[in-house]
C-alpha cells in the first residue's frame, strides 16, 4: 500500500484497509516502510480477492495505490524503464512538435499511439514527418527547457544499483533525449529511435528498425540472458500499449500513470504515487533509499 505525494496513511484508513483484507484471507503482520506513506500487510490466501477486496474499499479521495505482490524475490536485479510520461513528465515529440507549431495535432496521434488505437510506428512515421524542416538546436531546446525527470527517479535507480541492480532506459522516442536522461537519471543503458537530419534540419524520417513494442521486448530478454537472471528478476514500467508486452514478460510489471489498457493488464499499477513507490513495491523501508 503506498500514498501519493498528497496523501497520508492514518489510522482510519489503515484499519480499514486491514479489515478488507481480513474479510477475505488470513492476515499477518503490518510493517511500516514509510511512516504514512507505504506498508505491507502479509496475508494468506488468493491475492486476487484480497487485491478486489482492498480496492473496492478505499476511496479515490484517498489518493493510496493497492498492489498485491509475491513476498519472494521481491527485489528486483533489473529494471528496464519507458522514458515518456515514465522517467520523464512530457512525450517528446509532442513537446518538439510545439515548437513547430502543430502540438495539438501531434499529440492528438500520440495519444492514440499510447492507447493502442494505431500501430506505433506507423504513427511514429506520421509524427516525424510533420517535424520535417525543424531545426536541429530546437531538440537542445526542448531537452534543456521542458524534459523534467519524474520525482524517485534517480533514487529508483541508485537504490536499485546499490543493491546489486542494472537499469535500461527503453524509448519508441528518441535517441537524443534518452542518453541525456539516462546520464542524468542515473540509468546504466538506454536505447531510442534515431531521428534523421541534413546536418541542419530534420529531414521529417526516423532510421529504421524502429524501436516499439517487440523492440522493448526483446531489449528486455536480451538483458535478462545476458546478465544470467531469470524473468521473476526482473522489473519493467511504462504507461503506453508500446510498453505492455515487456511489463506482461517481467516477473514485476508496473503501469506508471498508465493509459487504461496498460493498467488493467499490468500485475501492478501506480496512479498515484511517484517513482520511490517502484522501490515500495520491492520492499525496501524508506531508509534504505539512496537519495543520490
Amino acid at each position: 500500500m503506498v500514498a501519493g505525494p498528497d496523501a497520508v496513511l492514518n489510522a482510519l484508513r489503515v484499519d480499514t484497509i486491514s479489515a478488507a483484507c481480513r474479510s477475505v484471507a488470513k492476515t499477518g503482520t503490518l510493517i511500516w516502510l514509510a511512516r504514512k506513506r507505504a506498508f505491507d500487510l502479509l496475508f494468506d490466501g488468493d491475492p486476487d480477492a484480497v487485491r478486489t477486496a482492498m480496492r473496492e474499499t478505499i476511496e479515490d479521495s484517498w489518493l493510496l495505490d493497492v498492489n498485491v505482490v509475491a513476498a519472494e524475490n521481491r527485489r528486483k536485479k533489473l529494471i528496464v524503464a519507458d522514458m515518456d510520461s515514465t522517467i520523464i513528465g512530457c512525450e517528446c515529440i509532442d513537446e518538439l512538435a510545439d515548437m513547430a507549431g502543430l502540438k495539438p495535432k501531434v499529440a492528438a496521434i500520440t495519444e492514440r499511439a499510447m492507447r493502442g488505437e494505431i500501430d506505433f510506428p506507423a504513427a511514429l512515421r506520421e509524427r516525424v514527418l510533420l517535424l520535417k524542416g525543424l531545426p536541429l538546436e530546437r531538440l537542445g531546446r526542448v531537452y534543456a527547457e521542458r524534459v523534467r525527470l519524474t520525482p524517485g527517479a534517480r533514487a529508483l535507480t541508485a537504490t536499485m544499483r546499490a543493491h546489486g541492480g542494472h537499469s535500461i532506459l527503453v524509448s519508441g522516442g528518441f535517441d537524443f533525449f534518452t542518453s541525456r536522461v539516462a546520464a542524468d537519471a542515473g540509468f546504466d543503458e538506454n536505447q531510442g529511435n534515431r531521428l534523421l537530419d541534413d546536418g541542419q534540419k530534420l529531414s521529417g524520417e526516423v532510421a529504421t528498425p524502429i524501436l516499439g513494442r517487440e523492440a522493448k521486448l526483446a531489449a528486455l530478454e536480451e538483458a535478462t540472458a545476458r546478465l544470467g537472471l531469470s524473468p521473476n528478476d526482473t522489473l519493467a514500467i511504462g504507461d503506453g500499449a508500446n510498453d505492455l508486452d515487456m511489463i506482461l514478460k517481467a516477473g514485476l510489471g508496473i503501469a506508471y500513470h498508465a493509459k487504461p489498457v496498460v493498467a488493467a493488464a499490468a500485475s501492478a499499477a501506480i496512479s498515484h504515487g511517484d517513482l520511490t513507490a517502484v522501490l515500495y513495491l520491492q520492499g525496501y523501508r524508506q531508509e534504505d533509499i539512496v537519495k543520490p
